[in-house]
């Protein structure tokens, strides 16, 4: 606001101090009915240091400036500066206020502005309208046309901004839902085998308890690391590392615990990927394994790493006990196809021909180091 104060203050000093000569100089020309003095000098300043209040008050500076004009020249004075003032005026209401309001006033103005012509002796007469309109259609189609130019533009920068809370919160939303998820499924499981040994085998029974401690104590850790990179995006996570690859191990350790045995493959060479290829992949994982432990009565399931050349394969898969298995209703396969096509990567999940459910990602490494 300060911005624009200082830019409309000068622009109104310069014009009032240039245009005092060139308004001069237009009073000695032929063309003039009456001579430049001291009275059309104040009319041209006057609507000249209006324009310094035509971003905050441009009706007000339309009524100033289009009064000062309209006696400039039925007074008879030469065209000159003045007209340029007056456009000005008109830019400024098209391209600051509301065009209900902008409109009628631009038509208002027009019609003070040809009154002039109807004068005695005027250098235009009645041909005159069309360059007297003229002033008033042109500039105000520009500033009206820069004017939707801008508000349009304020609504993509507010789309974008909004679109970019959006995947933030879904991105959130998916982090949540794998830890969580996975944590809740694999103490659900180590839960019931507690309470079905209890009596029988305590020992076991501290056993599967001990586990849900664990788990839930890794969970509760990831679940604080990524709040606390919501709340503070600048901030290092230093609760729990970043879930990557390179912890699966311990993921199949928690699901050895669970209940379910996980054989891991790895093949190619092993190397440092990018972090969101890095937590999508582990992600993917882990979200596979937990639909094993919800779904699967196998209590089995392969997971394959297999490092490509700009890429990296991860699949995992379990056989089903039914064909074709009904349909799961949740979000984890379509959280997990979002994960990957946000990275550009591919995606396909079902029943392959020997009787087991695959989960299959390709993710981009981008350039081999």
């Amino acid at each position: 606001m300060a911005r624009w104060l200082f830019g409309d203050s000068a622009l109104a000093a310069v014009l009032a101090i240039a245009g005092v000569g060139g308004t001069v100089l237009a009073g000695k020309s032929s063309r003039a009915q009456v001579p430049m003095d001291s009275r059309g000098l104040v009319l041209f300043v006057m609507s000249a240091l209006a324009l310094a209040a035509r971003r905050r008050h441009p009706l007000t500076v339309l009524v100033v400036v289009t009064a000062c004009t309209s006696a400039y020249l039925i007074l008879g004075y030469a065209y000159g500066p003045i007209l340029l003032i007056f456009m000005l005026a008109i830019y400024s209401v098209a391209r600051h206020a509301p065009w209900a309001k902008a409109l009628p006033a631009a038509l208002a103005a027009l019609a003070l502005m040809l009154i002039h012509l109807a004068v005695p002796g005027t250098s235009l007469g009645l041909l005159g309208v069309v360059p007297v309109a003229a002033w008033v259609v042109v500039p105000f189609a520009l500033g009206f046309t820069l004017k939707l130019h801008h508000e349009s533009a304020v609504r993509v920068r507010a789309e974008a901004i909004r679109q970019s809370v959006d995947d933030e919160r879904f991105r959130v939303a998916q982090e949540v839902h794998d830890i969580v998820g996975h944590g809740l499924t694999a103490i659900k499981m180590q839960a019931d085998v507690a309470l079905h040994v209890l009596a029988k085998n305590p020992g076991q029974a501290e056993v599967a308890l001990e586990a849900i401690s664990r788990t839930s104590s890794q969970a509760l850790a990831e679940l604080r690391a990524t709040l606390t990179v919501v709340r503070r995006p600048d901030a290092d996570a230093e609760l729990a590392p970043v879930p990557g690859l390179a912890r699966l191990e311990d993921l199949r350790q928690r699901m050895a615990e669970a209940g379910v045995y996980v054989r891991l493959e790895t093949s190619g060479s092993a190397r440092a990927v990018p972090v969101a290829v890095d937590l999508t992949g582990y992600r993917i994982v882990q979200e596979s394994l937990t639909n094993v432990l919800r779904h699967s009565a196998s209590g089995r399931a392969l997971v394959t790493i297999d490092y490509e050349t700009g890429h990296v394969l991860i699949v995992v898969s379990n056989p089903v006990a039914a064909w074709p298995p009904s349909p799961g209703s949740g979000s984890g396969i379509p959280g997990m196809r979002d994960r990957v096509q946000a990275l550009s990567g591919e995606f396909a999940a079902g029943l392959t021909s020997d009787h087991r459910f695959e989960v299959r990602a390709r993710l981009p490494t981008g350039a081999q180091p």
